[in-house]
């Protein structure tokens, strides 16, 4: 035990007991039993693991287990294996809000790197632990049936369905010479594969995230994602990428007159020698065995001549086969008028005759092809010798060159006609700039609307994060461009956009639009808007990242949202309300806003005052190596535990974290009674 005096707390329960054999995989693992409890008859997968985290089964009974724990998506189970100081390490998740509280450097956020990489994060050999081959990252994935349905297409496509189709597994072995093995649903498969279909499961928001606030060129999207704009950003976005193509190909038309004309003097040339050559496809393979005839028609005359006396002419060597097979076939006429059976004997020897004769007449036919022609054969070796030119210089095969000649053509007509085809492109690019114009005035008013309501949401958030009278507002720019859209007062009025900043001319636009979007604030009263960037301290990008998170948590559809240690610059006092925003991530609210699973490591014990579940990472030497283990915590451990992160000891300690556990609970029945 930790710290100074005071009730020692009850033995604490691990998560890591009933470890995989060793060698042995993550899906024989047996699950700890749970003690049979009031709900065991319900019996879900997975959730006596779930009572067992939440020290339910005896004792004083628990609440009954709501509708919407088992309608969320949510990460069920993680099991690492030596994972940096990690050697085996398993862990069941539930519905609700669970905290993660230790020391600096226990590797609370070691887990939450193990998260990120089972969802296809980058994969480092440093992440396997010292004297180990390889690291290993599995995770349970239990889906709802909206997102169940999101994901069944590409498992189905892959061949990756699961026995259970609202279990997902995903998992992630690095070797330690760099190697990276990634499978789902017990299959390899490739790491572009897993984080298609890891893709929207996890929100992983670290001390880092804060950056994202501070990255203007990210305020566009944050602002598109509150306003659930991505679908017309996207249709902008492909009128952007039309009309792009449309002034490369006019670029190139419009190139130096003279490159144009040294080009169409080089493709007629081109087309008219291999229109000249009268190629056919499959002629070089004919040319090439005729060549191989004319080369030996001496020694094919010979051979024919012996193969004909042979088969049909005879000699004084003796009989042809034609005839000694003849006088067969008339003594087995006599033999099957005297036998019936041996009618099938004639019939084989009748057809051994024809056969032979048909053989004799193609070989005189071939005898009648074959001459000695020293002209000819020097005709074929020029006509192949010409053919193989212009396959050096065209394409590996007749057709090849074929092909190039047709798109020599085309690329000729194009230009010999750039006139024709430069005024088409330039009634086409002001066509798609007058889509443009539209789609893009739609996309900013439908902005500058949603910008109105998110500062209103954030202000509310930071009001409550003792930021009281602090304002935030959305900056929207338009850049003048002579390639621009061309916007008109009429234009601008009909999608209500006016005002002395918004004059009409040509606007710069890129695949986000035409707006330049930037957040700004105002932390104290009487202070005018500026950057977010240039003023905010760590502590107020803290809270501003919070407020904006549950802004946007409403339409947020990320089942599972892990917030690794973004109470940095936030005291004691703040804390509080920060856990209970969090807590509130987790709960579905009258207004529609959606239910998330919240993960957070934190140090704040307000914050943690607010865990549904409080698990505690620290690490111990057990055989001489340092490893971390993870402890559910309730009842006088879990009072403990957030007495020594208040940093003192004794009774006023206890007392102290007692009263954070009761103002959280009571914070917590005000706002269910609320709602």
């Amino acid at each position: 035990m930790r710290g100074g005096g005071g009730r020692p707390p009850p033995p604490p329960q691990q998560c890591t007991q009933n470890p995989p054999p060793a060698g042995g995989r993550w899906e024989n693992w047996t699950r700890p039993p749970a003690r049979p409890g009031p709900f065991a008859h319900l019996n879900p997968p997975g959730w006596g693991v779930l009572l067992y985290l939440l020290g339910w089964g005896g004792g004083r009974p628990p609440p009954p287990p709501t509708k919407q724990a088992f309608q969320i998506a949510m990460l069920s189970e993680l099991h690492i294996r030596d994972f940096a100081i990690i050697d085996e390490l398993h862990l069941s998740f539930a519905p609700g809000f669970t905290v993660l509280t230790g020391e600096t450097g226990a590797g609370k956020s070691i887990i939450i790197d193990a998260v990120s990489l089972v969802l296809g994060g980058r994969a480092d050999p440093t992440m396997v632990r010292a004297g180990a081959d390889r690291a290993l990252v599995e995770a349970v994935f239990r889906l709802e049936l909206p997102r169940r349905e999101a994901i069944r297409p590409i498992l189905e496509r892959e061949g990756l369905e699961g026995d259970e189709p609202d279990l997902l597994v995903l998992s992630r072995e690095v070797r330690a010479e760099g190697r990276s093995i990634c499978r789902i649903n017990g299959r390899a498969v490739t790491l572009s594969l897993l984080r298609e279909v890891a893709e929207g499961l996890v929100d992983i928001h670290g001390q880092s995230e804060h950056l994202s606030l501070l990255r203007v060129r990210e305020h566009v999207f944050l602002l598109d994602r509150f306003a659930g704009l991505e679908p017309l950003r996207a249709r902008v976005a492909d009128l952007v990428g039309r009309i792009r193509a449309v002034r490369r190909e006019r670029a190139a038309l419009e190139q130096d007159e003279k490159e144009r004309a040294r080009r169409i003097d080089l493709l007629q040339y081109q087309i008219t020698e291999i229109e000249a050559a009268n190629l056919r496809p499959g002629e070089e393979e004919e040319l090439a065995e005729e060549r191989v005839r004319l080369a030996n028609a001496e020694h094919l005359a010979l051979l024919l001549a012996e193969a004909l006396r042979a088969l049909d002419e005879g000699g004084t060597e003796g009989a042809a086969a034609t005839d000694l097979l003849g006088r067969a076939v008339r003594a087995l006429e006599g033999l099957a008028r005297i036998d019936g059976a041996l009618a099938p004997r004639l019939q084989e020897a009748e057809e051994l005759l024809y056969r032979l004769q048909d053989l004799a007449d193609s070989l005189r036919d071939y005898r009648r092809r074959v001459e000695y022609n020293p002209r000819r054969l020097a005709e074929v070796e020029e006509r192949l010798d010409h053919i193989r030119r212009l396959k050096r210089k065209y394409g590996a095969t007749i057709a090849e060159v074929l092909e190039y000649a047709r798109r020599a053509a085309e690329e000729l007509e194009t230009i010999t006609h750039s006139e024709e085809r430069i005024a088409e492109l330039a009634a086409q690019e002001e066509q798609l700039l007058a889509e443009l114009a539209h789609a893009a005035l739609e996309l900013s008013a439908r902005r500058r609307e949603a910008a109105r309501r998110l500062a209103a949401g954030i202000e509310r958030e930071l009001q409550d994060l003792r930021m009281a009278g602090a304002r935030f507002g959305v900056d929207f720019r338009w850049e003048e461009d002579p390639e621009g859209i061309p916007l008109t007062p009429d234009l601008l009025a009909q999608y209500g956009l006016e005002g002395p900043e918004l004059l009409p001319g040509r606007v710069a636009f890129d695949a986000t639009g035409i707006d330049r979007v930037e957040f700004l604030v105002s932390p104290n009263p009487g202070e005018p808007l500026k950057p977010l960037a240039k003023i905010a301290s760590g502590g107020e990008t803290s809270r501003l990242m919070l407020a904006l998170k549950a802004v946007l948590s409403r339409v947020d559809e990320t089942p599972t949202l892990i917030f690794d240690e973004i109470d940095q610059g936030i005291g004691g006092r703040v804390g509080a309300t920060v856990g209970e925003k969090l807590w509130r991530l987790s709960v579905a609210g009258p207004d529609g806003s959606l239910a998330h699973q919240v993960l957070c490591v934190t140090h704040l014990p307000q914050l943690a005052g607010f865990g549904d579940r409080h698990l505690r990472v620290e690490k111990v030497v057990a055989d001489g190596r340092t490893v971390t283990r993870v402890t559910v915590l309730e009842g006088p451990a879990r009072v403990e535990e957030l007495a020594q992160m208040l940093g003192a000891s004794g009774e006023s300690a206890y007392r102290s974290a007692e009263e954070i556990l009761e103002e959280a609970r009571g914070r917590k029945q005000g706002a269910g009674s609320r709602e």
